[in-house]
């Protein structure tokens, strides 16, 4: 993991200075709007001075905002509008933003090898934790919650960088262990029940913050996809096959068989990631698709492989809504239309409306309340420019009166939110804003971001 020496944050008024304010210009003048520029440049320039440090060994650490430690999930998605500047946007500070990157990843990496089932670490050797009563032994985890999404992650941020640049250096043999790691446990998972180690146990009367069974959660049948105890938001996964973390996972070893095949020359590692993503389709076509009555076949959020199955879909990432970005469906595909009606409607339960906003909540937030990364997501997904710039301006009118997004906030009344500081949210939005504006997209990169167009086995 590296050593707990003191590490240190940079100048940010020099990283990237001088990109980041011409780029702001120039959504000023691509949307008429100067205030909407102003929150996209204060929202980087916060990320970048108040959540990144540079380690002494070379890594660097991303907190999530008002929480003292790194999730795996919300740093590398914190770093989705950063990568457009590593293209011809990035001018001469692109070989600083590629260290920071890779620092990231190396970090990432070397997380995932301390312990693959933890989702959220510690800066040093500190023993913190979100609960010192079920804090683990090891000291550099600050939360041991299973999420498929902590996996992928990590390899979507090292791939998306890679492909930017054509620099492999982060790949080095530590980083090829984990990647072996990652296939091997994504196939123990996929029978839970009779293979896995892992339990988790929280002394909580709240059922979202533990899992049943003495920690080894509900039963569940095999079906093909990988088993998750907890969702993108942190909470209990009523169901354990998570659907939208499953695509996302089988995108993932998708990307991860690019680089076992083109960098590793690892042809064995390859074929066995390909093979275990089209497990995961499959179980997910036999298992996670539903009829609904109004909408035809559409995907569920959650099943068990034993005939339950959950309709909604939550506001954290990846979700049902963002699967064009995050589980290479494409964004016309019927089932993907079919469920995008569902889940942005009256019938998905996680759905508000208000006099100010509507959109996708989450049971981790109070009820009603909306979440800025699911409308940020609404806009990435749709190809209707007027409805990006609707999403933008409904943003950039429901921060509270702070200029910065929050988790979530009451849609009748903005300035009711939860996590003033939620870095996450902030970049979101600003990739929400580069996308419409179409600044530092590659020709081949899909529509929404840097997430890489699926490639069939």
């Amino acid at each position: 993991m590296g050593s707990a020496a003191a590490s240190g944050q940079w100048d940010a008024a020099e990283f990237l200075k001088v990109p980041l304010r011409e780029c702001a210009a120039r959504v000023a003048g691509l949307t008429g709007d100067a205030e909407l520029a102003d929150i996209f440049h204060r929202g980087l320039r916060d990320t970048l001075e108040t959540t990144l440090s540079r380690e002494p060994d070379g890594t660097t650490f991303v907190i999530t905002g008002d929480i003292p430690a790194m999730w795996l999930r919300d740093s590398s998605a914190q770093m989705l509008p950063f990568l457009r500047f590593l293209g011809p946007e990035g001018g001469a500070d692109a070989e600083e933003l590629y260290q920071v990157l890779a620092g990231l990843s190396r970090r990432q990496f070397g997380c995932i090898a301390q312990d693959s089932y933890a989702n959220a670490f510690n800066q040093t050797a500190s023993g913190a934790a979100w609960d010192p009563a079920d804090a683990c032994e090891d000291p550099w985890i600050w939360e041991r919650k299973y999420e498929v999404d902590s996996l992928a992650f990590p390899i979507w941020l090292a791939h998306a960088v890679w492909r930017r640049t054509g620099r492999a250096d982060v790949f080095d043999g530590m980083v090829r262990g984990v990647l072996q790691a990652i296939v091997s446990q994504l196939r123990l998972e996929q029978d839970h029940e009779n293979s896995s180690p892992y339990t988790f146990v929280r002394q909580t009367e709240l059922p979202t913050e533990m899992l049943a069974r003495d920690g080894r959660g509900p039963a569940a049948g095999r079906t093909g996809m990988t088993w998750a105890g907890f969702r993108p938001s942190d909470d209990a996964c009523t169901y354990s096959y998570n659907i939208p973390g499953n695509l996302f996972a089988a995108q993932a070893l998708r990307q991860l068989a690019e680089i076992a095949a083109e960098v590793y020359g690892d042809a064995e590692l390859a074929s066995d990631a390909v093979g275990l993503a089209r497990e995961i389709s499959d179980g997910v076509a036999s298992f996670g698709v539903v009829l609904h009555p109004a909408h035809g076949d559409m995907y569920a959020y959650e099943v068990d492989g034993l005939g339950n199955t959950l309709l909604m879909d939550d506001a954290n990432m990846p979700s049902l809504l963002s699967l064009p970005l995050t589980g290479g469906i494409a964004a016309d595909d019927p089932l993907y239309m079919a469920t995008r009606a569902y889940i942005l409607g009256p019938e998905n339960p996680h759905y508000y409306e208000g006099t100010r906003a509507a959109g996708i909540g989450s049971p981790h937030t109070p009820p009603g309340y909306i979440w800025p990364i699911a409308l940020a997501v609404q806009g990435l997904t749709t190809p209707d420019r007027a409805e990006k710039l609707r999403l933008l301006r409904l943003l950039r009118d429901t921060t509270g009166g702070t200029g910065m997004m929050h988790e979530g906030f009451d849609p009748s009344a903005p300035e009711n939110f939860t996590r003033p500081w939620f870095s996450w949210a902030n970049s979101m939005f600003a990739e929400l804003v580069l996308d419409y504006c179409g600044i530092g997209a590659l020709p081949d990169e899909s529509r929404g971001g840097h997430f890489a167009p699926r490639v069939e086995p």
